[in-house]
Formats: C-alpha cells, sequence, structure tokens
C-alpha cells in the first residue's frame, strides 16, 4: 500500500493520492461506495490504474484513522 499512495503537500493540497497521479484515494473510494467494482472503476473511469491501484486506496481507508 504505502508504495502506491502517497501524500505530498504539493499534490492535490496534501490529500492522499494513488502515486505518480492526480487520483485522489477518496475519488476511487467513493466510487466503490457507489457499487462500482474495480474493473468497472478501470474501464470506466481510470484506464491507467490497475486493480492493486484500487486495492491499495481501500487499504488505505482501512488503516489510516479519518480526520475529526
Amino acid at each position: 500500500m504505502k508504495e502506491r499512495i502517497e501524500v505530498n503537500p504539493n499534490i492535490c493540497h496534501g490529500q492522499p493520492c494513488i502515486k505518480g497521479t492526480r487520483i485522489m484515494v477518496y475519488l476511487i473510494l467513493e466510487l466503490l461506495e457507489a457499487g462500482l467494482t474495480p474493473e468497472d472503476i478501470i474501464r470506466d473511469y481510470y484506464p491507467n490504474l490497475t486493480e492493486e491501484d484500487i486495492n491499495a486506496c481501500f487499504s488505505y481507508y482501512l488503516k489510516v484513522p479519518s480526520p475529526p
């Protein structure tokens, strides 16, 4: 997960992103919450991502506490 998700204050206002992109983790999480599968997300929204990228977003969500 750590190598796929990065937090950089100079990219997307410091929001967690998929490394090498400006795709914020929360965007992927919203699509998953809406019922899309990783395959749907890759096919319909982000064809340059991999299933590992999508899984890393979900793992990040599970492991990193949300701000209060």
